[in-house]
């Protein structure tokens, strides 16, 4: 008597990503990704903005109580240093507050490209919908340029001076030139040249931010591998 043959093993289930998935299960993926990029933006604006506004609120009160303890000592040798440890104080909330919104820009930066490469995902999925897209679906220099300002080519300098980079940068450069100025007060300077001191560390102060703000984001974009280039080329493999 013949035994039977043991039955083939079963086929190995197709891994995913193949074209076995379905296109509704994809733009699905794609879309919860895409909202959770978007939520994680959002926080962290809002989160920058409330420390910004805390700064601003930090400096008016460090000024009003300068002008008010001014006032009771005469402006003498107690108020040099009272106004040394206040104008301390907020100059290092301040450099921290700017700091953090260096970081945030380059987080912002992480997550339109991040959202340009989803917008890529949907196009190959519906080519059709790509001239109905205001933002763009490529994930290089020009494409993140027209998701951040896609009325046209983003070149006005107003863009970068409005910026909540420049507005911080400026804040902070008056107070650490006024601190400055104050030690220089305190140590009994001529007032020419205290005036010169301010001025002089608060510009100094002024180009070092803006260039450490400028630094990271023109290294992203040389070390950046696009995976969907403007120019139509294949992709490159992103980082």
């Amino acid at each position: 008597m013949r035994t039977p043959s043991p039955p083939p093993p079963p086929e190995p289930p197709e891994p995913p990503g193949t074209p076995a998935t379905a296109p509704a299960l994809q733009a699905q993926i794609l879309a919860t990704e895409h909202w959770s990029l978007l939520a994680s933006r959002t926080t962290t604006q809002n989160e920058v903005l409330t420390r910004i506004s805390m700064f601003l609120t930090l400096v008016s009160a460090g000024l009003v109580s300068l002008a008010l303890v001014g006032q009771a000592t005469g402006f003498g040798a107690d108020f040099g240093m009272f106004a040394v440890i206040v104008l301390s104080f907020v100059a290092l909330v301040g450099v921290l507050t700017l700091l953090r919104v260096l970081n945030v820009g380059m987080e912002d930066l992480m997550y339109v490209v991040a959202m340009n490469r989803l917008r890529a995902a949907y196009v190959a999925l519906a080519p059709e919908v790509e001239a109905a897209l205001m933002t763009s679906p490529h994930d290089d220099a020009a494409g993140v340029s027209r998701t951040y300002y896609f009325l046209g080519d983003r070149r006005d300098a107003s863009h970068v001076l409005a910026s909540s980079m420049i507005f911080m940068a400026v804040v902070v450069s008056a107070i650490v030139g006024l601190l400055a100025a104050v030690v220089g007060l305190a140590a009994g300077a001529p007032k020419a040249v205290d005036i010169a001191i301010g001025i002089g560390v608060g510009a100094v102060f002024l180009v070092g931010a803006t260039v450490a703000g400028g630094r990271p984001y023109f290294r992203f974009w040389r070390t950046y591998r696009p995976q969907h280039p403007s120019d139509g080329t294949t992709a490159r493999g992103g980082r």
